[in-house]
């Protein structure tokens, strides 16, 4: 009987030194998971703030490109009209006919459509064309600049009432 005293006394003190390792052993990988799901949540917070900040972007970029091909539909438009009243003229048979007529019409032309480079790049306007009361008499080349009755300018500068 001392015999099965003394094993039942060895099995239960294996049995609980091993119990004792196994809640240690628990207790640092409920430390470590905790550690590495805290990390987890940053990541997710993190990983959801740059999908959030790229659907900005991305609505920003798709608004951007919307106004760009508008801008580029416009530019056509006028291209289109250009060339319908480019084909229905003979230039050559009025060039023969009234050169000097078609000199100061090339030369304006030309002086309006530098112009229009100009006001794209940013160039403020003059009181004549700030006082224009249309896109035609503003600039024949490019009347789709004219800010019309807005006090809002190409060159992004508010007008003398608009301030």
């Amino acid at each position: 009987m001392k015999y099965i005293v003394l094993i039942l006394l060895v099995v239960i003190a294996v049995g609980g030194s091993g119990g004792y390792l196994y809640y240690q052993d628990s207790q640092k990988k409920i430390a470590i998971l905790t550690e590495n799901n805290a990390k987890l949540e940053i990541a997710i917070k993190t990983s959801e703030e740059a999908i959030k900040s790229m659907q900005q972007d991305f609505a920003k970029v798709a608004e951007e490109n919307k106004r760009i091909n508008e801008s580029y539909a416009e530019i056509r438009r006028q291209n289109n009209r250009l060339s319908s009243k480019l084909a229905d003229m003979d230039l050559g048979l009025l060039a023969a006919e009234k050169p000097d007529s078609i000199d100061r019409a090339v030369n304006r032309g030309t002086v309006n459509a530098l112009r229009c480079f100009e006001l794209l790049s940013g160039a403020k306007l003059t009181e004549e064309e700030q006082n224009a009361p249309d896109g035609k008499t503003f600039n024949k080349e490019c009347p789709w600049l004219w800010p019309g009755p807005s006090t809002e300018r190409v060159s992004g500068e508010q007008s003398a009432e608009g301030n």
